[in-house]
């Protein structure tokens, strides 16, 4: 059987990397109700999260059905210059016309783009940037739609954020604050619902396509954001007795992706390897207690 990895491992591996690529993490690992935090790594460094601020957008929808000002029955109908391919299912899909409670969960489960597109659109890009600094971030945000290409003018990245600010926001949400109780079951059952594990969740041995309840005693959910050069993954571990908040940011230049002298071909499955380590720490520490 091999040796559990620790938390300081799992740190020491990031530090590695960076050195070795010029490459930069934002890590938190943190006890949801405890506050313990587990292991840390250049925290408040801000960085491109690709599509994990779509949570923020989520977020905003459902405390506007807390208000009332907003039901998850309302139908909307997506527009030709919303379509996005490459992330999500929508596209790929005949029918025009869906419920907001359908579109949000195609944003929760596969980080629909064009999904994202239409609720970005009927909530307000402004609204979601108001409703994330009412929480209390000021490093982490959604910046815009997605675009393909991207227009001059337009921002350069789709989201940012800090692992500290990242990882609180998963606490929080475990802690069932910040909305409604039903609202908390909704944004946790579309997120539960994701089926990107390949990074730090990797570590736990779920099914992709299932595993919105316990299996092999952990519950997960968690958002991802993916880029040629950008690799982000937000979520919650939990066991019968505790929960693990963590957010484990990667951002690498673009030019080690490339074809020539000083590409690094590498460095995409080292990062991933070891944002595995964060989860087989977190996985370790759940198992034991300790």
């Amino acid at each position: 059987m091999s040796t559990p990895v620790s938390y300081a491992a799992a740190e020491a591996g990031l530090t590695d990397l960076e050195e070795r690529y010029g490459l930069r993490f934002s890590a938190k690992v943190v006890d949801v109700f405890g506050g313990t935090v587990e292991l840390q790594h250049a925290p408040e460094t801000v960085l491109n999260t690709a599509s994990v601020g779509k949570v923020f957008l989520l977020h905003r929808l459902l405390a506007e059905v807390d208000t009332g000002t907003r039901s998850l029955e309302e139908r909307v109908t997506r527009r030709p210059s919303e379509l996005i391919d490459n992330s999500g299912l929508w596209y790929l899909l005949q029918q025009d016309t869906l419920s907001l409670y359908d579109v949000a969960a195609l944003v929760g489960a596969y980080s629909d783009n064009t999904a994202t597109n239409t609720l970005a659109r009927v909530v307000g890009l402004d609204a979601v940037a108001e409703h994330t600094r009412a929480l209390g971030y000021t490093a982490s945000g959604l910046d815009d739609c997605v675009r393909w290409p991207i227009p001059p003018g337009a921002p350069s990245r789709l989201s940012h954020g800090s692992a500290e600010e990242l990882a609180d926001f998963c606490a929080r949400l475990a802690r069932r604050e910040g909305l409604s109780s039903a609202s908390v079951d909704v944004l946790t059952r579309w997120l539960g619902a994701g089926a990107d594990l390949s990074m730090v969740a990797s570590a736990f041995g779920l099914d992709p396509l299932a595993h919105a309840e316990f299996d092999r005693g952990l519950w997960v959910w968690n958002k991802t954001g993916t880029l040629t050069s950008v690799r982000a993954d937000i979520g919650v571990v939990m066991n019968h007795d505790r929960g693990l908040a963590y957010a484990v940011l990667a951002q690498w230049p673009s030019v080690l992706n490339g074809d020539g002298p000083d590409a690094r071909p590498e460095v995409r499955d080292d990062v991933l390897a070891s944002m595995c380590h964060v989860g087989e720490a977190m996985r370790a520490d759940l198992a034991t207690g300790a």
